[in-house]
């Protein structure tokens, strides 16, 4: 598995094999006759992650016993509107670098970037037409509008030091959160099963996916791009004001909150990231926020409650201490 620790080839062992399946299908959709976009795609490939969206469409099936033969190809679909998403990112967060690979928009330019992350869209809703139901495009075309919200509403948000946390779960929760709960929700209901059982995995997948951004927002303040695999520190660069530094400026002294203020917006400043974690004490921010996301991951795996004990869901049990003790 390109671009994988060992630890999580070990976790995703019970779906190794329609994993490749995934695979095959991503590669036979991604191919295009136009030389450039064979190109940004191959550029794009290098940067795919760790492909656990699609890992928990085909777990969930698993562990639900709900796997059917389109599953590799639901998977892909959503692995596709994933790399969309990291594409617009790039320019969104004003990224360099991902997985220690150039953004589109630092290869090319954010015009590109943009029409490369649509391609990948309309490739994405092009296949799920293609399946025998049509749970996979319902479940996904409202599950991308709510990341475009989501996005839309943090961009709206800069620089607000006094948002409340259930905003800011909001905002996170619909711009990352949303894609786990889909892909739980598709690998236990899909093509069109346990309404129940699909709420509750879709419920457990939110879960996952905010504690996820949670994390993430705590490395972007102490990673350095070596250690993380991307542009770290953007953030704070684009006004960004995540739970780390909110619980931070919400505990401080207005001293100290003048600071913070005068860190994010002083303009020519050169290193926030770097100038707020020498200047300010993060410490319990981010000792909160990985209190957050700890019970978050928690609450997750409470939904597994009445499912049998196989490899599958064991490994998603795996994949939630994994998530939480990233350092990518």
């Amino acid at each position: 598995m390109r671009g994988s620790s060992p630890r999580l080839a070990e976790i995703l062992a019970p779906i190794e094999s329609p994993m490749k399946r995934m695979r095959q299908v991503l590669r036979s959709q991604l191919g295009d006759e136009s030389a450039a976009v064979s190109d940004m795609i191959d550029h794009v490939e290098r940067f795919r992650g760790k492909q656990l969206r699609a890992a928990l469409v085909l777990l969930a099936g698993e562990a639900t016993g709900n796997t059917t033969d389109e599953h590799a190809a639901v998977a892909a679909i959503v692995e596709m509107i994933h790399l969309a998403t990291r594409v617009h990112d790039g320019i969104l967060d004003g990224a360099e670098v991902r997985r220690r690979v150039a953004c589109v928009n630092e290869r090319w330019d954010n015009q590109v970037a943009v029409l490369l992350g649509d391609f990948l869209y309309a490739r994405a809703f092009a296949l799920s037409t293609e399946l025998s139901s049509r749970l996979c495009s319902r479940v996904l075309s409202e599950t991308t509008r709510r990341i475009c919200v989501g996005e839309i509403h943090q961009s709206t948000s800069r620089y607000d030091f006094e948002m409340r946390e259930e905003t800011y779960e909001e905002i996170s929760g619909a711009k990352t959160a949303s894609l786990y709960a889909a892909a739980c929700e598709l690998g236990a209901r899909y093509p069109g099963g346990n309404e129940e059982l699909g709420r509750d995995l879709s419920t457990m997948g939110w879960s996952f996916g905010l504690a996820f951004q949670i994390v993430d927002d705590c490395l972007d303040l102490t990673g350095t791009e070596e250690e993380v695999g991307k542009s770290v520190g953007t953030d704070v660069e684009d006004g960004k004001v995540t739970l780390p530094v909110l619980y931070t400026y919400r505990k401080a002294d207005e001293s100290m909150r003048a600071k913070i203020r005068d860190i994010y917006t002083r303009p020519g400043l050169e290193g926030r990231a770097r100038l707020l974690r020498a200047e300010c004490d993060l410490e319990p921010g981010l000792a909160y926020a990985q209190s957050r996301a700890r019970t978050l991951m928690q609450e997750g795996l409470s939904r597994l409650a009445r499912l049998p004990l196989t490899p599958a869901r064991a490994s998603i049990e795996e994949l939630a201490g994994f998530l939480l003790e990233r350092s990518f």
